[in-house]
């Protein structure tokens, strides 16, 4: 399947779980409910998010005198790609990673680690900023932040539906579904493993999607590929410290693959295959 079309097919079932989820809590009115949430939340995401990331990470705008080659690459990408050139911002970070970020291509920041741009060669750093390049193109950035926010509001009706089971506060519309407390229970435990894994293969597919654009626009896929190579053996050394599960999807490797229990659920393909895609593009 298209990773345009998986994407759109994952955000519908996701909203279809705050539908189900809304109805469990209230019926009709819940569902309306639930999807006001879902909107109020989205609508948060959309015009703060890329704040709130840059401050997490302490990251600090870059002028192009700091960084005269730097700019000159991402304008130049930014040229090939038809979009305006992004802020850049640098992470006090030894560990090499990268994100991009914004609510539009007019908004976007791209911000670097000092580790970064101390291991790879200019090549390589090109086939980077590409990639990120290719999710602000892509709109990746507001997927993923539609996809993240959805998912907590999953989060947020399920506790809602848990402890409403728990108290009894559904009990009085329990002949009318059909259901029991029992079945809102395993309702409120499954739904939120469902909204990550969907969040997670929505994730995924977007990386995918980058890296083909990302190599399309330096004209280098073998670039591109050097540079996994590299950033996720480093990160598997030193895993970003500062690093949250929230936002690890922001980056273009998996700044907590270091660390064993975040593995289980990754929010990026297997480096080794989105390696050997790169080295099958011409």
């Amino acid at each position: 399947m298209d990773s345009r079309l998986r994407t759109t097919v994952l955000l519908a079932v996701l909203t279809a779980l705050i539908v189900w989820l809304g109805g469990a809590i209230g019926g009709s009115n819940g569902m309306m409910f639930a999807l006001v949430l879902a909107a109020v939340m989205n609508l948060g995401s959309y015009w703060f998010s890329d704040k709130i990331v840059l401050a997490m990470y302490r990251a600090q705008p870059l002028s192009e005198s700091d960084a005269p080659q730097l700019y000159r690459i991402v304008r130049d990408l930014a040229h090939e790609a038809g979009l305006p050139t992004p802020r850049l911002y640098m992470i006090p970070e030894d560990t090499p990673n990268a994100f991009a970020t914004g609510r539009n291509p007019e908004n976007a920041v791209v911000a670097v680690t000092e580790g970064l741009w101390r291991l790879l060669t200019p090549d390589e750093i090109r086939g980077v900023l590409a990639h990120e390049l290719g999710h602000v193109k892509n709109r990746d950035i507001l997927v993923s932040s539609i996809a993240a926010t959805l998912a907590g509001a999953v989060m947020i009706l399920a506790n809602m539906v848990r402890w409403g089971a728990i108290f009894g506060g559904f009990r009085g519309s329990d002949e009318d579904r059909g259901g029991g407390i029992l079945e809102l229970l395993v309702t409120a435990i499954l739904a939120p493993v469902a909204a990550t894994l969907i969040q997670l293969a929505i994730s995924r597919s977007r990386e995918y999607l980058a890296d083909e654009t990302g190599a399309s626009l330096s004209h280098s896929p073998e670039s591109l590929a050097r540079a996994l190579e590299k950033l996720s053996m480093a990160s598997e050394r030193i895993p970003m410290e500062d690093a949250r599960p929230s936002t690890a999807h922001l980056f273009i490797v998996n700044p907590l693959s270091g660390r064993t229990l975040a593995n289980l659920f990754s929010t990026h393909p297997p480096i080794e295959e989105r390696i050997r895609r790169l080295r099958t593009m011409r």
